[in-house]
């Protein structure tokens, strides 16, 4: 009987520590609260969007940020990343898939709350 509580014991000891062990493990970057990303600022209708130099897009709103005298513009903004449990999982898919050589050309996208911008150049142009 006492075998079988110590090993009760130690099978959930050693359950604990991986359960620790998993939470020190580093975020992947699709899995971030918050985000930084550099690029073209767009209007598409009502709504503004950041091409990512990396070919990320991100749609993009403010309460806070004039994103409206910043279209045309290259920037970098900050901001929350909207659900990002879900578009971390979302982007882990695509990265599978496209190491299956299915969606070769999917890239990033998102839906950020930008809380910060800092203006790198006054045109997108390549």
């Amino acid at each position: 009987m006492k075998f079988k509580i110590a090993g009760a014991m130690l099978a959930v000891a050693l359950m604990s520590c991986g359960a620790w062990a998993q939470t020190d493990a580093p975020k992947k970057e699709t899995h971030k609260n918050t985000r930084t990303v550099t690029g073209c600022v767009q209007k598409d209708g009502d709504e503004y969007q950041v091409a990512g130099k990396d070919g990320s897009t991100w749609e993009a709103k403010s309460d806070s940020v004039n994103l409206a005298q910043h279209v045309g513009h290259v920037v970098t903004v900050t901001g929350a990343v909207s659900n990002p449990t879900l578009h971390g999982a979302k982007e882990d898919t695509k990265a599978e898939a496209k190491e299956h050589g299915i969606g070769k050309n999917s890239t990033e996208h998102g839906h950020l709350t930008v809380t910060n911008l800092k203006m790198v150049s006054a045109t997108c142009g390549r």
